[in-house]
């Protein structure tokens, strides 16, 4: 999905990338983005705010990026006093958040956690829980749906929320098989009953010994 927002100590945040993986020697970065406005974001002399483990040296520390480039379509950031690779290597894994301007214009696919609580969750026009909890990982955003057997995680991609709408408090999502339901272990999928169906009907009739004319008779 789009930029999450958050408020942290006291201030409102956007994540909006996370860097995965050093590249080359000279210090720089791969950034995973998290927003559909990178040239809004990553812009030269942007200041960012880390979240990374606490025993990390970086721990409570800001970064500023220097300048964004492309290779192969991949982004990949430079950033002041990261000089080579060993720098850039404790980096990995890191999640950058940035000051949030409340008056700047709205981003497509950006919303607040307290703007997510509480909508309904809808599949197939039905209301299958209530949307009660965002958590905020490295890899992806994880909704917490609680429902009338227990809570229900969800990975916040856009293959599974189709879309969220704040005015009508509903959030339609496309779930896979098995997420809201459990799939009883006799159950067996359509596409393989049809498969075995179109076999045996493909499958010739071995004919008997009474059948066949050419059989020899037995004693």
């Amino acid at each position: 999905m789009g930029e999450v927002k958050t408020p942290r100590e006291g201030r409102t945040q956007l994540r909006v990338g996370r860097l995965t993986k050093a590249h080359g020697l000279k210090g720089a970065i791969k950034v995973e983005m998290y927003t559909d406005a990178p040239e809004r974001r990553f812009v030269p002399g942007a200041v960012f705010s880390l979240q990374v483990p606490t025993s990390s040296s970086w721990h409570g520390k800001t970064i500023e990026l220097i300048e964004l480039k492309w290779f192969n379509a991949q982004p990949v950031a430079f950033f002041t006093g990261v000089l080579d690779r060993s720098a850039a290597e404790t980096l990995v894994k890191a999640i950058l958040w940035i000051e949030h301007d409340p008056n700047e214009e709205p981003e497509e696919d950006a919303w607040f956690d307290h703007q997510l609580i509480g909508l309904k969750v809808i599949r197939d026009g039905v209301q299958v829980g209530t949307l009660a909890q965002v958590d905020h990982f490295p890899a992806q955003d994880l909704l917490t749906v609680t429902t009338d057997d227990g809570d229900v995680l969800v990975p916040f991609v856009k293959s599974i929320v189709a879309s969220v709408n704040l005015e009508t408090g509903e959030m339609v999502v496309t779930p896979p098989p098995g997420l809201f339901e459990e799939i009883p272990d006799d159950v067996v999928p359509a596409t393989a009953t049809a498969t075995a169906a179109a076999s045996e009907s493909e499958t010739p009739e071995t004919p008997t010994a009474s059948d066949s004319p050419d059989s020899p008779d037995t004693k």
